[in-house]
């Protein structure tokens, strides 16, 4: 029996198969060793009944998840899982490996990730290249839902928002200024708040402004991300993988179509092709 979890920052996806068959799957918080501590994860871990109903029946756990980018950061949470699965070996990979199966399983190709994160990686077949990206919510994942969260808040504090989203936003989740700034600035778990705006975007995914913030984001995570990794490995596919890039993925390829880049695929869920790669 084996589970594979794909993990950003805001959420854990588990499936858990048996001889090639799915028979459970869940979802907990994010697992992200850059930002939990053995303590929160063994938290996640034993409020999940279908977890703790299956944790000494697997044998192998593969996880992918964001933050784990050092081999310290991989056998630390490696050692942490092990702890509440005392039965299965675990093997960690960061979640821009796990992207670039989920796209191209053992073929070459450029992988573009937007969810909680974003990030870019040549994919050679076999592993994903070093880059320099992967910086995080507060230098870098532009593009990603918690990018389009600040870029919402901004506009709103610097009162660019259209009166309706305006009045909506704050009805929504009772804004003002000092509540944002505490949040952002003050309290703990400041990624987590900002993709919580995700939800806006969904709803108001027709209306004209929200349109502009969202193609502004892919535009930057184009010019930040993939232009520069099309350049170093021109000629490759490029896919996508990640809940921002399924989401809308009308206007990541209007973006990509702007800037002379043909997407082959887009991934919402890559667990899906994980446990298929693995399970087989």
């Amino acid at each position: 029996m084996i589970a594979v979890v794909y993990s950003g920052s805001k959420s854990a996806f588990w499936k858990i198969s048996n001889e090639g068959k799915t028979i459970a799957e869940c979802t907990i918080h994010g697992i992200n060793p850059c930002l939990n501590d053995s303590k929160q994860i063994l938290y996640s871990l034993n409020k999940n009944n279908i977890l703790i109903s299956y944790a000494e029946s697997l044998k192998k756990i593969y996880v992918f998840a964001a933050g784990a980018s050092s081999g310290e950061l991989q056998n630390s949470l490696a050692e942490t899982l092990e702890t509440f699965f005392k039965n299965a070996k675990v093997k960690v990979k960061d979640d821009v490996y796990g992207a670039s199966i989920a796209a191209c399983y053992d073929k070459k190709g450029i992988v573009g990730i937007l969810g909680s994160g974003a990030n870019c990686a040549y994919y050679d077949g076999k592993k994903p290249e070093k880059n320099n990206y992967g910086l995080g919510f507060i230098l870098g994942d532009e593009g990603s839902s918690n990018h389009l969260g600040r870029l919402l808040l901004k506009n709103y504090l610097e009162d660019k928002l259209p009166a309706d989203l305006r009045k909506q936003l704050e009805e929504k989740y009772n804004l003002d200024r000092a509540t944002i700034l505490e949040r952002v600035y003050k309290k703990p778990n400041a990624q987590s708040y900002l993709n919580s705006f995700f939800d806006f975007y969904i709803e108001n995914r027709n209306h004209k402004y929200i349109i502009q913030l969202i193609d502004l984001a892919f535009e930057k995570f184009f010019n930040i991300y993939l232009i520069p990794t099309l350049a170093q490995h021109p000629n490759e596919e490029v896919h996508f993988v990640g809940t921002v890039a399924g989401t809308f993925q009308d206007r990541l390829r209007l973006t990509a179509e702007k800037n002379g880049i043909k997407i082959i695929t887009i991934t919402k869920e890559p667990i899906y092709n994980l446990l298929n790669y693995y399970s087989n």
